[in-house]
């Protein structure tokens, strides 16, 4: 049977001079001259390049549309989006959404009395966007956000409200993003409601899956070939 060997004592010893995996190193390499001017050479390399650096904040960076910043309610025609559903509340993880529903005469029948968002609880992760029906909150550019004490860390409507067209790039994107899946019936047509970006026609079934809705798209369509 063979003996064990010694686990607590290293093989090669480092302190000694005849290790077998000791590297022999001349007098230049002891004095580590040669190392010192490879990073000197490439310092003064890089120093010839052009800047990459962003002179901040008198320089700003212009982030693109699929950028996560701070989330803003959308503002259509005077008014919000938002019909106070309350799912974004649900779908923050942090808790940071909260918004108290009131009832009213216009076609979308609710809308928040009050929306605040604490921004010292956001994390960014753009849930809230991702299950709200009517695409009334959004992730904007805003990146630069400092408070100084915690009562304005928390954004009320009339902070968080931003006109459409100035969010038209993140929209743009949301809806080629939400198209690729989507794309062969959810066309997003805001003509067809004012503040919902998906149809809402008498003919809307909401007990058929979206399998079903592909499928009689599909025969209406042939019916219509056919007819033609």
């Amino acid at each position: 049977m063979a003996q064990l060997e010694n686990l607590e004592k290293p093989r090669n010893n480092s302190i000694k001079k005849d290790a077998a995996s000791e590297r022999k190193l001349n007098l230049l390499q002891r004095l580590f001259f040669p190392e010192i001017l490879k990073a000197l050479g490439y310092t003064f390399k890089q120093m010839f390049k052009p800047r990459v650096t962003m002179e901040y904040p008198e320089v700003t960076w212009d982030p693109p549309a699929i950028f996560r910043g701070r989330p803003v309610l959308v503002e259509d025609n005077g008014q919000e989006r938002c019909v106070a559903c309350g799912l974004c509340a649900r779908a923050c993880p942090p808790l940071a959404i909260s918004m108290q529903a009131s009832e009213t005469e216009d076609p979308k029948e609710r809308y928040p009395t009050f929306f605040e968002i604490n921004m010292l609880r956001c994390i960014y992760c753009g849930l809230c966007e991702e299950v709200c029906p009517e695409e009334a909150i959004v992730m904007s550019k805003d990146y630069d956000i400092t408070f100084n004490s915690r009562e304005e860390a928390i954004y009320d409507k009339s902070r968080l409200l931003k006109s459409k067209e100035e969010l038209k790039e993140r929209l743009d994107y949301l809806r080629e993003y939400r198209n690729r899946q989507f794309g062969q019936f959810w066309n997003f047509p805001e003509e067809n409601n004012i503040h919902a970006v998906r149809p809402r026609d008498e003919n809307w079934e909401t007990g058929l899956s979206l399998v079903d809705m592909l499928e009689e798209k599909k025969a209406g369509e042939a019916d219509q070939a056919s007819s033609n």
